[in-house]
Parts: C-alpha cells; sequence; structure tokens
C-alpha cells in the first residue's frame, strides 16, 4: 500500500508530499457523472455501495492520489434521523421536515451506524478490497449539520440556527450534544468497517464569534474526537474548520492528528503555531485550477514553500473542487505536487 499519506501524518521521512483533494470524486468527473446516471439520484448513488465504491475508486485510478476519501455526505445522519433529505439539481440539500419545534429536537433518536447507516460500513469494507491507498471516512461537525438540519436547505444567513444558538442556547446544546453521540458511534462504526482516517468537516463553524465556535462547535469537536481516540487510539483524525484561521492558537488544543486549512490562512503561519503537535492540511485556494498551467504551477510551488521541507504537510485544496473544473487541471495539479515537493525534499 501507498503510506506516504499516513507516514505524512505521523511526520515521518518521506520522498514528497502527498495529496489528495476534498470532493475529488465529483460532478467535474464523466466517470462520476456516468454513476449518478445510473443510480438515478445522488442520495441513491450514496447509498449503493457498488456504486459508491466505484465513484470513490475513480479519482484514484485517474489521477493517483495517495488517499481516497469514502464517497458519501456529511448529510447521512439527519437523513437517517427521518427529516426527508433530497438534493435537487442546482439547488443543493433540502430537509422535507425541519426542526421547528423544541419537540422536534428533543425527539431526534441516535441512528444505529450499522442499521439505520448500513449502507456507509458496507461501503467501506468492498473499497477496503479495492484500494491500494489509505481510505479517509468523515462526517460533519455537529453545528455544521445542526446548521442544515435547523433551516432546512444550506445555512446562507443562519437567521433559525443562530437564532436558536442565543435564543436558546440550552436546546441548541441539546442538539449539538445528540449529534455529537451521533457522530461518534457513525465514525467508529466507519473504523471498525477499515477505513484508516477520519476527517471532521465543520464547514460552517467561520460563521461564528470566536466565542460561539468555541462554546457551540469546538468543544463538540473536542469531544468526538476524544471519545475516538479512547476506542480507536491509532486512528488519526484530521478537524478541517474552514474560516478558522484567526483561532489557530484554539486549534493547537486540539487532540486531532492533522488540522485542514483554507486558502486564506497562512501556511507558514499555522506551521509555527501548530506544527510541534500536528500535520497540517491544504490549502490551495481551488479557483486556481482555472487557471492556466503556469499559474497553477507557480501557485502550487507557492504552497509548497509556505510550509517548507520536512514531513507533516498533505497537500490539499482550501476546500473542494467545484463541478466546472476540467480533469486535465486536475491531473496537471498532481504531476506539480509529485514533482516538486519531491524536489524540495532531496534539496532541504
Amino acid at each position: 500500500m501507498n503510506e506516504l499519506f499516513l507516514k505524512a501524518i505521523a511526520k515521518k521521512p518521506i520522498p514528497r508530499t502527498p495529496i489528495w483533494m476534498m470532493r475529488q470524486a465529483g460532478r467535474y468527473l464523466p466517470e462520476y457523472r456516468a454513476a449518478r446516471e445510473k443510480a438515478g439520484s445522488f442520495l441513491q448513488l450514496c447509498k449503493t455501495p457498488e456504486l459508491a465504491c466505484e465513484v470513490t475508486l475513480q479519482p484514484i485510478r485517474r489521477f493517483g492520489f495517495d488517499a481516497a476519501i469514502l464517497f458519501s455526505d456529511i448529510l447521512t445522519i439527519p437523513d437517517a434521523m427521518n427529516l426527508g433529505l433530497t438534493f435537487a439539481e442546482g439547488e443543493g440539500p433540502r430537509f422535507s421536515k425541519k426542526l421547528e419545534t423544541a419537540a422536534d429536537i428533543m425527539n431526534l433518536s441516535i441512528p444505529d451506524p450499522e442499521v439505520e447507516l448500513r449502507y456507509v460500513p458496507d461501503t467501506i469494507r468492498l473499497l477496503k478490497k479495492e484500494l491500494t491507498v489509505p481510505l479517509i471516512g468523515f462526517a460533519g461537525s455537529p453545528w455544521t449539520i445542526a446548521s442544515y438540519m435547523l433551516e432546512g436547505q444550506a445555512p446562507g444567513e443562519f437567521k433559525k440556527a443562530k437564532g436558536l444558538l442565543y435564543q436558546n442556547p440550552k436546546l441548541m446544546h441539546h442538539l449539538l450534544y445528540t449529534l455529537a453521540q451521533s457522530i461518534t458511534l457513525y465514525l467508529r462504526a466507519q473504523i471498525e468497517a477499515g477505513v484508516d482516517t477520519v476527517m471532521l468537516f465543520d464547514s460552517w463553524g467561520g460563521a461564528l464569534t470566536e466565542s460561539a465556535y468555541h462554546e457551540f462547535s469546538f468543544n463538540y469537536m473536542q469531544e468526538i474526537i476524544t471519545q475516538l481516540k479512547a476506542h480507536h487510539p491509532k486512528t488519526p483524525v484530521i478537524l478541517f474548520t474552514k474560516g478558522s484561521g484567526a483561532w489557530l492558537e484554539l486549534l493547537n488544543t486540539s487532540p486531532a492528528d492533522v488540522i485542514g486549512l483554507d486558502w486564506q490562512t497562512s501556511l507558514s503561519r499555522a506551521r509555527n503555531i501548530l506544527g510541534q503537535k500536528h500535520a497540517l492540511q491544504g490549502n490551495l485556494d481551488p479557483a486556481i485550477l482555472r487557471a492556466d498551467e503556469s499559474v497553477i504551477e507557480a501557485e502550487v510551488k507557492k504552497v509548497l514553500h509556505a510550509y517548507g521541507p520536512g514531513s507533516g504537510h498533505i497537500f490539499n485544496l482550501g476546500h473542494g473542487i467545484t463541478p466546472d473544473i476540467h480533469p486535465e487541471k486536475v491531473a496537471f495539479l498532481v504531476q506539480c505536487v509529485k514533482t516538486q515537493s519531491h524536489d524540495i525534499m532531496t534539496s532541504s
């Protein structure tokens, strides 16, 4: 197995920087679009282990990434809570049953990962028979998932989510606690099914004030990671909060093994603050993939030199790849990272 990704997490000597991309299996790939059409819908694609396995493997075959990420979605847990999740083309996720009353929140049940979410560990078990690179499992953070559940769709201005947070923090804490318990069980099931590492996506943490982030997002992720470490101490955990560049000192207290960074965060500053305790992941602006190859090559160099020589860096985008990107640009990016990082490693 290609272990560059896991060695970089452990900061072991490596010949080059490993690379994978958030949303590396997605609509920018024609083979993915064909699989989605076969499934009939995005959600059915997620829930059909054979097809979810296939689309997870597609970018590994095409580009030679150093890690695969399980094809799924951060909203599988609220879907298993019977909130009526659908995905409309061009509109994103929507719930037919929003959380509108305190009773709606208090009556939520914690899904059994091997029952209501069985298709996820089943997909993992299939993938482990096929993969020659490490597999990343994942879940959304409690705050991020709660935001979707309360708004009934992508949060936008967070009117209902922030409204509940400030008006009835006790009820919000109950929702976040329920989700944290669900996420912990879900990630443990993924680990037990065979993933090599897990990642928490806190997509909306950066929408909060610093104090609210600490209380309503970071603290719950801390609890999830602590529980995971208690049961699976050898499984690395990646923590990614989009928009967290101002809170690096707080992130440095996390028991996570890797801190993911968006493109607005200085990678060199992050290494100075986080680098003793954590590996770092990121942080090329996804929009750069719309530029010419000469620009991509130059921007890759900037990211690699911002981290500097030595192990402990996983090259990634600062957020997910967008559907309009041409696959040839991704292939060029991967080759640039592999070539340039090897030169940096061997010259240091």
